[in-house]
């Protein structure tokens, strides 16, 4: 596995209304042409999702790189619905390219929930224990078969050193800004870390937008466009990013992680989150989660 994967062009990005939808549906899925599209709020930027009547949705790729987990997706999602703790969204009709439309595209059936955020999990410790299942759940599918990092997931599930450069970007462009000198060494651990090469699977982005909350409490996990195959420390950024201080110790606990794995994991998490603070666009949420992974490493 190279260390230094091939990343292509920067994607480029169609945009897609609801009445080229309507039209999409209606020609390749008659049964449900007369029911309403409308898009949904925050409805993604890697895809782009519309409801669909009352029951279903309607998600189409954002640009050539992202379609690439269309097949995968229909391919796999069924088969981890049967088996995991909570819901996932299940594939119900693949479309093809139409009506000015470029890419495969998706139906699925509708899942309801709120965002995750900090202030909306009712209870932080048996958040962490539910999603810590979850994970564990994923892990536990026989890899065989399975697709190994590549632009599919954006190189999910590769070995750290594939996402130097964003790191080093991250740095130079905060440097003043925090605390430059610790957050490199912090990533300079993270590199270090070793990986003994067992592969198992991963959904590969459990961001705060991918986990939805019913009542306060994990009610389903959504956007497997990243799910792969490989080192599965990847799926751990979510313990630095979202959970509490006790909440990190439980789901770490209950997945029995080891040391290297952990600092695998804090190194997705500080890429990542590096790479959105240095944006424009970072909001608190990017700013509180840097200040954990670099608190915690203290």
């Amino acid at each position: 596995m190279s260390d230094l994967p091939d990343w292509g062009p920067a994607p480029q990005r169609v945009e897609v209304g609801a009445d080229q939808v309507r039209r999409l549906v209606a020609a390749q899925f008659p049964q449900w042409a007369g029911l309403p599209v409308t898009p949904v709020a925050r409805g993604g930027w890697d895809n782009r999702t519309f409801h669909l009547g009352d029951g279903m949705s309607v998600r189409l790729p954002s640009a050539a790189q992202y379609a690439r987990a269309v097949e995968k997706e229909h391919r796999w999602l069924p088969v981890f619905a049967e088996r995991l703790p909570q819901p996932i969204p299940v594939p119900l009709a693949q479309g093809v390219p139409g009506e000015g439309y470029p890419f495969a595209w998706s139906v699925y059936g509708w899942l309801a929930g709120e965002t995750a955020s900090v202030e909306r999990i009712a209870d932080p410790v048996r958040f962490a224990g539910d999603l810590a299942e979850f994970v564990a759940a994923i892990r536990g599918f026989d890899p065989s078969g399975g697709p190994g990092p590549g632009l599919h997931n954006w190189f999910r599930g590769a070995t750290l050193r594939a996402f130097d450069g964003f790191a080093q970007d991250g740095l130079t462009a905060l440097d003043g800004r925090i605390d430059t000198d610790l957050a490199a060494r912090v990533w300079a651990d993270c590199l270090a870390a070793p990986w003994d090469g067992r592969v198992t699977w991963f959904h590969g982005d459990l961001a705060p937008g991918n986990l939805l909350l019913r009542d306060g409490e994990l009610g389903a996990v959504i956007d497997f466009g990243t799910c792969g195959v490989g080192d599965p420390s990847c799926d751990l950024a979510v313990a630095w990013t979202l959970l509490t201080a006790d909440g990190r110790e439980v789901f770490r606990k209950r997945l029995g992680v080891d040391d290297a794995e952990w600092t695998r994991g804090r190194g997705w998490a500080l890429w990542k989150t590096l790479q959105i603070c240095a944006s424009d666009g970072s909001g608190p949420g990017a700013w509180r989660a840097l200040s954990s992974i670099l608190d915690d490493y203290r």
